[in-house]
């Protein structure tokens, strides 16, 4: 392995003969680096802390440090990062709770920019990508394909549904539905469908137009969240609704703390 001078690597520490630990970085006890992981310069990693194949984490970065929770007292809990996924300059990613589930995770193939946290028992799903000091609570859930913008504090217990795409500088303090564009221009709304998005990621036209109308009923019928589900429970009923329609029927039936609308 190529290991810096400078740096400080416990000896439990298990790295991969393939893996690179640059300049003034430091790595925990039970530190695991998979094959190729990366540390560019002033890493910290510490905790019971996982990087899957192809990782790489950037300069300052801190990733499995101790959760901000008044509760948390030093208990053995973790933080798992998927494979290829990049982490970029001053991210801190705190490690789980006992209360929490243990585990922070972030799935693979993420991108998580500069000055994101990540709170401790947050799970990231694969494919997301976090911009530039986004900031995620406690036990914060995003699902896969979804991108939170730029400076967007997320508030603890939070779900944000797949393939959804925040606007930067948005608060969030409910569920973002997913497959939705969700931003603050006054207040935050959901104001439409994430088009360009779904688009990108080869939805079908047909995909594209049943999730339009079902977006239609939640947004624009002047009905409120219990008589759009009725209807769009309704449609798939009669067999019109495709599975994405099915999966947000899903989504919004488990919100415990409401979805923006």
């Amino acid at each position: 392995m190529s290991v810096h001078p400078t740096a400080i690597v416990h000896a439990g520490a298990r790295i991969d003969a393939t893996a690179e630990v640059g300049p003034y970085c430091i790595v925990g006890a039970e530190v695991e680096l998979s094959t190729g992981c990366r540390l560019v310069s002033h890493v910290v990693l510490d905790g019971r802390t996982r990087l899957g194949e192809g990782v790489q984490v950037y300069s300052f970065a801190a990733v499995g440090i101790a959760p901000q929770d008044l509760k948390y007292k030093n208990e053995p809990t973790a933080v798992e990062v998927g494979a290829h996924t990049v982490i970029r300059e001053s991210v801190t990613i705190s490690r789980g709770t006992a209360g929490g589930g243990g585990t922070t995770r972030v799935g693979s193939h993420c991108l998580i920019m500069a000055y994101t946290h990540i709170g401790h028992d947050s799970q990231i799903g694969d494919h997301c990508i976090l911009a530039n000091a986004a900031t995620l609570a406690g036990h914060v859930i995003v699902e896969d394909y979804a991108t939170v913008g730029a400076l967007c504090p997320v508030h603890q217990f939070c779900r944000i549904g797949r393939h959804a795409y925040i606007g930067g500088g948005t608060t969030i303090t409910q569920d973002v539905l997913p497959y939705s564009l969700t931003s603050a221009k006054r207040e935050t709304h959901a104001y439409s469908l994430n088009k360009v998005g779904l688009e990108r990621r080869g939805f079908t036209p047909e995909q594209m137009r049943a999730l339009l109308s079902a977006y239609r009923v939640l947004l624009a019928s002047k009905k409120n969240t219990a008589q759009a589900l009725e209807e769009l429970r309704q449609q798939c009923g009669s067999g019109t609704a495709d599975e994405h329609v099915a999966y947000l029927i899903r989504f919004i039936e488990a919100a415990e703390r409401g979805v923006i609308k």
